[in-house]
């Protein structure tokens, strides 16, 4: 499967909680770039596939909907919990939607930012 849900750890006490995301072996890519994404209201972010390029997506504050899509059809992924993970393998589909006004969606990546040679731009040519 070309994505999947993946749970990070998660504590909890009196004065808050902590989601560690160790960057080591266990992290199921390597890690070269983090980032942070916000949508406003009725946005699309993503909308692409990669090449070579694989991801994992975090909701780290609020909610957001992820449509994906490995070539067997859209599928919707709520991502609403701070340690729930959607890993996005290369060859695969992605946008999200739905941004909730408080929305961050930390964004993990295998590669640096090298331009958009990795990119599949439109679902057309991704389809094919």
């Amino acid at each position: 499967m070309k994505f999947e849900l993946i749970d990070f750890p998660y504590f909890a006490d009196s004065r808050g909680e902590t989601i560690p995301f160790e960057l080591d072996s266990s992290f199921p890519i390597t890690v070269k770039r983090v980032y942070l994404v916000t949508g406003k209201e009725n946005a699309v972010r993503g909308g692409h596939a990669h090449k070579t390029e694989e991801e994992v997506f975090v909701a780290s504050s609020g909610t957001v909907t992820a449509v994906v899509n490995d070539g067997s059809g859209d599928q919707e992924i709520r991502l609403d919990k701070k340690n729930k993970g959607l890993l996005i393998r290369k060859d695969c589909w992605h946008e999200f939607k739905n941004f909730s006004p408080d929305c961050v969606l930390l964004c993990f990546s295998s590669t640096h930012f090298a331009g958009r040679d990795d990119y599949v731009e439109t679902k057309e040519e991704f389809l094919k």
